[in-house]
């Protein structure tokens, strides 16, 4: 018997880990996951956005506009960064990251000084925005490259 040969790849396995680790988000308008991959396709670290531990998120907003300290911005680990702090290993040197939105400026500087070589990412939708101008700048800057995730138009159904 030929072995299966629609079996997905190595973007669409990772970028569907991303994205089922964003699922676990609270936020009710983005849930944004990141997995971070060695050079030799093992899973790192995933996160995804939410707020930092101890801080409940019954007590403070999810708001997303009104005074700063009355919304969610100043409160909210992005998918990337807590990717990042979760890792438990000695160096993320050479990994690449997934994740299902562009990296912002903070994500970006986050994602260099930990060594990632490559961000693959599924939405660039504030592709427009100064915050995402500059976050390409440093990643170019920095020799990280970056990609859009091409989806290969697969429908994967988890029955959970």
């Amino acid at each position: 018997m030929p072995k299966r040969d629609n079996y997905i790849n190595w973007d669409e396995y990772f970028m569907g880990v991303a994205l089922l680790s964003g699922e676990r988000s609270k936020d009710p308008n983005s849930q944004v996951g990141a997995c971070i991959v060695s050079e030799d396709n093992k899973i790192l670290s995933i996160g995804y956005n939410g707020f930092p531990r101890g801080c409940s998120d019954d007590e403070i907003s999810w708001e997303r506009e009104g005074e700063f300290a009355n919304t969610k911005y100043p409160y909210v680990c992005h998918g990337e960064l807590n990717a990042i702090l979760n890792y438990t290993g000695t160096t993320l040197k050479n990994s690449r990251i997934y994740v299902a939105l562009f990296p912002c400026n903070e994500c970006a500087k986050a994602i260099i000084q930990s060594g990632i070589k490559e961000v693959i990412y599924k939405s660039d939708k504030y592709a427009d925005t100064e915050v995402t101008k500059i976050s390409k700048k440093m990643l170019e800057m920095s020799d990280v490259k970056y990609r859009q995730y091409i989806a290969s138009g697969k429908n994967i159904v988890l029955d959970l």
